[in-house]
């Protein structure tokens, strides 16, 4: 962790872990606050990002539960204030269940739908050219040229007498939605950045990761409970112990929080300007503790697994969220992408590797789920590694089984998902051992 947090030159870096339910280690590497020469340390606050998304995904489930919210039916039941949409002239319906895996076409922080579907294009040429290449240097004709690399060489040729840069887009960094200062009083009014902007494909037939999805969400989570969207987040964390758990604001005094840092371009690092997230409470709005988001993760992994132990242990307590609840959010969607980890899919506000071995004495692929973010000066990680189970280990164990480990640091563009997974294997390991 030392390492990684050199290499990147985060001022400072805090990681969680816990097994079976039980947290085995904190600690806090480097500064929360450069200039005061404040340490992290276990109880430091950091920005969470888009692990809000999984988040919001439990008030989300909650209200599925209780029969208040149905996933499939348009948006406009709960939140008319959205418009209804066209893609190419064809009215479509956004739902809440294409909002959660992003599949619903609304945009992110890009405007430009040309430069979206280029990158898209661009990424789907070079994974078929790979795919190409492979498939002939199995056969021994890596030196032929097919029509496909004929097609390919047109499509470049094409791309650059258009001085387009496929591949080039701009970053969410460099998005001037990011860094907005505007304080929103509701979800509702959020809805006006985007909610008149046009789709950028047909909702189902494409995956586009979204912060704004998760805006509307916030409305619907309004409506269907009855509650301000805050309001209802907070009993949530209420129930689930996580005490620390806040949405970020900047007047009141929020005890052991962070600054956040970026490099500028000479390559000094500087604090983060000012930004209000009133617009995206729901897709990367929130503050959080390491120590919070494990008892996250293992509420999350309890209500998983609780189902397979009933038989064995009749005295368990239900889960939070239903068994069958559990399985659905952490089932992968087809045509999703998880971006953090290639061998993954998008599912309900998590992304999730599934098991796998495809050949024998060879690498294993571990089912695990996971959620990264990163913001304006931070960047975070919640991944949930569960026990291998079957019917004979189960006996005399209760839930949660499997490692919970939790990463935020305060410095933005950080990739944290592999260190994650290696930690958690390595404890997994030292258990098995």
């Amino acid at each position: 962790l030392h390492r990684i947090k050199d290499e990147v030159g985060a001022p400072g870096i805090v990681v969680g872990v816990s097994v079976d339910g039980k947290e085995v280690w904190s600690e806090g590497l480097g500064y929360a606050d450069v200039e005061n020469r404040v340490p992290c340390k276990p109880e430091t606050v950091m920005r969470i990002a888009s692990i809000s998304k999984s988040l919001t995904m439990v008030a989300l489930a909650k209200l599925w539960e209780a029969g208040k919210l149905d996933l499939d039916i348009p948006v406009q039941h709960y939140v008319p204030e959205f418009p209804e949409k066209e893609y190419e002239g064809e009215k479509v319906s956004v739902t809440t269940r294409l909002l959660i895996s992003h599949l619903s076409g609304i945009r992110h922080y890009e405007k430009d739908i040309k430069k979206v579907k280029e990158e898209k294009a661009y990424k789907a040429l070079k994974m078929m050219k790979e795919t190409v290449a492979f498939e002939q240097e199995k056969e021994g004709k890596s030196n032929e040229k097919n029509d496909f690399t004929k097609f390919k060489t047109e499509q470049e040729n094409e791309a650059k007498s258009r001085n387009s840069k496929p591949g080039k887009k701009k970053n969410d960094f460099e998005q001037g939605e990011l860094y907005l200062r505007e304080k929103f009083e509701n979800s509702i009014e959020s809805l006006r950045l985007f909610k008149n902007d046009p789709l950028f494909f047909k909702p189902g037939s494409q995956f586009l990761y979204s912060t704004f999805g998760y805006t509307l969400l916030a409305a619907i989570v309004e409506r269907a409970s009855g509650y301000k969207y805050l309001d209802y987040m907070q009993k949530i964390f209420q129930d689930l112990d996580m005490l620390t758990t806040v949405q970020e604001e900047n007047e009141p005094v929020i005890y052991n929080r962070a600054r956040f840092y970026v490099y500028n371009k000479k390559k000094r690092l500087v604090n983060t300007p000012y930004v209000d997230n009133s617009y995206k409470w729901a897709g990367g709005g929130f503050l959080s503790t390491v120590g919070d988001l494990l008892k996250f993760g293992n509420a999350m992994l309890y209500g998983y697994q609780v189902g397979l132990f009933k038989n064995s242990n009749e005295s368990l307590l239900p889960g939070y969220l239903k068994p069958e609840t559990m399985v659905m959010m952490w089932t992968p969607v087809p045509n999703t992408e998880m971006s953090w980890d290639k061998e993954g899919k998008y599912a309900m506000a998590w992304g999730v590797v599934e098991k796998k071995q495809t050949y024998g004495s060879c690498r294993k692929q571990r089912h695990y789920a996971s959620h990264t973010g990163g913001a304006v000066g931070a960047s975070s990680v919640l991944l949930v590694l569960p026990e291998e189970l079957d019917t004979e280990t189960i006996n005399n164990k209760v839930p949660p089984r499997g490692i919970i480990v939790s990463i935020i640091c305060n410095m933005q563009s950080v990739g944290l998902n592999s260190t994650a997974l290696k930690i958690a294997l390595e404890f997994d390991k030292d258990r098995s051992d």
